[in-house]
């Protein structure tokens, strides 16, 4: 069988460089191209990989030149939006772990893919551990009236809250069946304390340059609480799912969003 030929949009970042390793060590892959903002040579060095990897700030002519099967974007909203207009309509299929992508952007991703009959995966984590938080966050909702959220991530972080913290809330929200209890203060000494909302369930963010990323679900019964607990340690976490999205994005159609249905949860 043909190895899976990929390209990392950019594959200069902190995730995008350890995509391309995990790409060129995976038996069935090969990164045959990286594409990254500002480029000063023709070829991506790596010493994991046994042949030269195309580097270019061109999308659109390095996929043509490439052959590639799956194009794997971990940028910024507005990036991973251009590269999805360019790359499916040349027929390639899309893995994307951008947070940030509003409902109209998932709708366009979902016209492309049925269009030109190619699939797409976005998720806002690709943590294994997290699908499984999310998961199980969605079966304890069924039992509690109440919850919160509290998501940590690096004071770098350009968005707040956490895509993560956002599907939880929906999937939480989802599973119940109508919106928790939100509980109203009737002063609130300093402003925005509570933090934000969504289906009644509160959302607060902590930006420290201690943490890397992690969430926390807390549920609220008469007489007791059920906390449920992700830490990311290091960006390695990440790796397992993006590789399983990469061979599992060519097997289907259309739109997949989150890693819970690649995982059958």
């Amino acid at each position: 069988m043909e190895p899976i030929r990929v390209v990392i949009n950019g594959a200069l970042g902190r995730m995008g460089q350890g995509i391309t390793k995990a790409v060129v060590c995976e038996p069935g892959l090969r990164a045959v191209g990286a594409v990254e903002k500002e480029v000063t040579q023709q070829y991506l060095p790596l010493a994991e990989a046994s042949e030269l990897i195309l580097l270019s700030s061109d999308l659109d002519s390095l996929l043509k030149s490439c052959d590639a099967d799956v194009v794997v974007d971990f940028t910024n909203a507005e990036v991973s939006m251009a590269a999805a207009r360019i790359a499916i309509k040349q027929k390639v299929n899309m893995v994307i772990g951008t947070t940030g992508l509003s409902e109209e952007n998932l709708a366009e991703i979902e016209k492309l893919c049925q269009t030109y009959k190619v699939g797409a995966i976005v998720a806002p984590n690709f943590s294994l551990g997290a699908a499984l938080m999310i998961h199980l966050s969605r079966l304890a909702a069924k039992f509690f009236d109440h919850a919160e959220i509290i998501e940590m991530h690096h004071d770098k972080k350009a968005d707040a809250p956490s895509g993560t913290a956002i599907a939880t809330a929906r999937a939480m929200a989802q599973a119940r069946g109508k919106p928790f209890i939100y509980p109203q203060v009737t002063r609130e000494v300093l402003s925005n304390t509570r933090g934000g909302e969504i289906d009644g369930i509160a959302i607060h963010s902590l930006r420290l340059p201690g943490f890397m990323a992690g969430q926390e679900v807390v549920f609220s019964g008469a007489g007791e609480t059920l906390s449920l607990r992700h830490n990311a340690i290091s960006r390695e976490c990440y790796l397992p799912g993006v590789i399983l999205a990469i061979k599992e994005v060519t097997k289907r159609k259309g739109l997949t969003c989150g890693l819970d249905a690649l995982l059958k949860l």
